[in-house]
């Protein structure tokens, strides 16, 4: 029998579009619940904003 993985899928998005009222981009990512159970922030790359901006983890 397998071990259950503490890894969730998390979607990031991007916080600078989404207070201005552009469409915000979106990302997916893993992260281990135990060792990070806040939410996880991450500065990517915004498409429509042409510039690397802070993407929150949604709920």
């Amino acid at each position: 029998m397998a071990k259950k993985s503490g890894r969730l899928i998390v979607i990031l998005e991007c916080t600078e579009a989404r207070a201005a009222g552009e469409t915000p981009s979106r990302y997916t990512t893993t992260k281990n619940k135990t060792k990070t159970p806040g939410r996880l922030e991450k500065k990517k790359y915004n498409p429509n904003l042409r510039k690397h901006t802070l993407h929150r983890e949604t709920k």
